[in-house]
């Protein structure tokens, strides 16, 4: 538990939200949603994918407008991004916005007024990197920081535009678990500090960790709201949802694979350097058998993306002999980058699925139909057919991922953190699937940054650490050791 200051916080609103309602064409998205947060505490924002919690802070920063309601930070009315910065509210995105190829002085700098100074904005960003605990180099390109350093960059580029009020949406969704837990101490101390923060998570556990408000919506509107103090996972999860049953009561499953089961998938000694000549897999051997979940273990940057980029047939061995089977499901860790084209509909994001690989003439009106039966099979909430994916939450935008690459019922099926970003249910809905696919003699490989969900989904797990693949029992003592190098 982290401690917090709530008793002591004092109870002045810094940011109000009143009657916010936004309608997206027919659907509702936020129906007559209040909500207020008080100087000196963190507030966890909490709900099933869809249900408005993005959206709602959106509305906060000025991004977007409501159809009704208003918006007050530090009392001034918000009509804009540029009053909510003027207000010092600031937005840490789930999907990073750093400019790649910018260095972190450059990032931290743009939007900025004036003549910009090389010199000058990295010492700024030095200042505020080392004031506020979160070390950054400001020379480094964003392209080359890990994940971590990535998320660190986009609370100094608020803090540079002198951000008092943080919003986080799942800001602890790519970290690893000591990251995660660094993050959530930081924000604890920068809120007993005096400031605020909005906290966007599915992970329930974090939100009671922190928090001092919870906030829950369901389907666009409120249904619970109070302090944290006293709350449970249990009252948590029943508000978000409506109902527990058949949620939670994830188990690591006794089926596995045996030495008499297929061989998929096969590596001998192979090794992958980067596009700078730096070896990021060295010398990996690992067989993969039908019906087996083989769980990859690591902290951000061990080769875990280049293992999975191997097996799924998307990087190319530098050394050594990587046998893979014809059919690959993929659901790589950024949809958006990776998965999705935002712009396209639905049925035309399922169709690029073997795209460069399939030839023909498109028969629209049936893959249409196929587009439909997967929605519907996936509980893909919000999509249909002919609407454009940008309009979906982050998580069912996933669904819709997981869908389109499981539909061909791949031999091997290999996934990248593949419940980022997901609630309760939809986590619950993508491990069922996953089991389903061993279940039907199907060979798995899983990533996770948690943890517990790699122990819990997998019957067999493998360490990366430094590029080197080692296995390890079945035991999460030994596994996150091996994770930190300690034999």
């Amino acid at each position: 538990m982290i401690a917090n200051s709530a008793a002591a916080a004092p109870t002045d609103v810094v940011l109000s939200l009143t009657g916010i309602t936004k309608r997206f064409r027919s659907v509702v998205a936020l129906d007559d949603v209040s909500l207020a947060v008080r100087r000196g505490t963190v507030h966890a924002l909490l709900g099933e994918n869809g249900a408005g919690k993005t959206t709602l802070m959106r509305i906060a920063f000025g991004m977007s407008r409501p159809d009704a309601g208003s918006v007050l930070a530090q009392r001034r009315a918000v009509h804009s991004t540029l009053d909510a910065i003027a207000a010092g509210v600031g937005m840490v995105h789930q999907h990073f916005t750093n400019v790649p190829s910018m260095t972190v002085a450059e990032n931290a700098a743009l939007g900025g007024r004036g003549r910009f100074d090389r010199r000058d904005a990295a010492r700024r960003v030095e200042a505020i990197a080392r004031r506020a605990g979160l070390a950054l180099d400001p020379l480094a390109r964003a392209e080359e920081l890990p994940v971590g350093a990535q998320q660190r960059l986009e609370i100094v580029k608020a803090l540079a535009r002198n951000a008092t009020m943080l919003i986080l949406d799942e800001p602890t969704a790519v970290l690893a678990p000591a990251e995660s837990d660094d993050l959530l101490r930081w924000l604890r101390d920068f809120a007993n500090a005096g400031n605020s923060v909005v906290l966007i998570t599915h992970k329930l556990r974090e939100a009671l960790s922190v928090a001092d408000d919870v906030t829950v919506l369901r389907l666009g509107r409120v249904v619970s709201q109070g302090a944290a103090t006293g709350r449970t996972e249990s009252e948590l999860a029943s508000a978000m949802l409506g109902g527990t049953e058949g949620v939670g009561s994830e188990r690591r499953e006794s089926f596995a694979a045996t030495d008499a089961n297929d061989v998929v998938a096969r590596l001998d000694d192979v090794g992958v350097r980067d596009e700078r000549g730096a070896v990021r897999l060295h010398s990996a051997t690992l067989t993969i058998r039908a019906g087996e979940v083989v769980g990859v273990a690591a902290v951000e940057g061990a080769g875990q993306r280049e293992l999975l980029r191997v097996l799924s047939g998307r990087v190319p061995v530098t050394s050594g002999h990587a046998t893979l089977p014809e059919r690959i499901g993929f659901v790589p860790e950024d949809r958006h980058r990776d998965a999705l084209i935002l712009d396209f509909d639905a049925t035309e994001n399922v169709v690029l699925h073997d795209a460069g690989a399939r030839r023909g003439i498109v028969a629209w009106r049936a893959e249409r139909d196929r587009a439909l039966a997967l929605i519907a099979a996936y509980d893909v909430r919000g999509a249909e057919p002919q609407r454009r994916v940008s309009a979906l939450s982050g998580g069912n935008q996933q669904k819709l991922v997981i869908a389109r690459e499981l539909e061909n019922d791949p031999m091997l099926l290999v996934a990248e953190n593949p419940t980022r970003g997901l609630d309760i249910r939809a986590t619950a809905a993508v491990h069922d699937h996953i089991r389903g696919a061993a279940r039907r003699g199907r060979a798995v490989v899983v990533y996770s940054s948690d943890l517990d969900e790699v122990l819990s989904l997998a019957t067999r797990v493998v360490v990366l650490h430094g590029g080197w693949l080692v296995q390890v029992p079945h035991d999460r003592d030994a596994v996150g050791r091996a994770m930190l190098g300690v034999a």
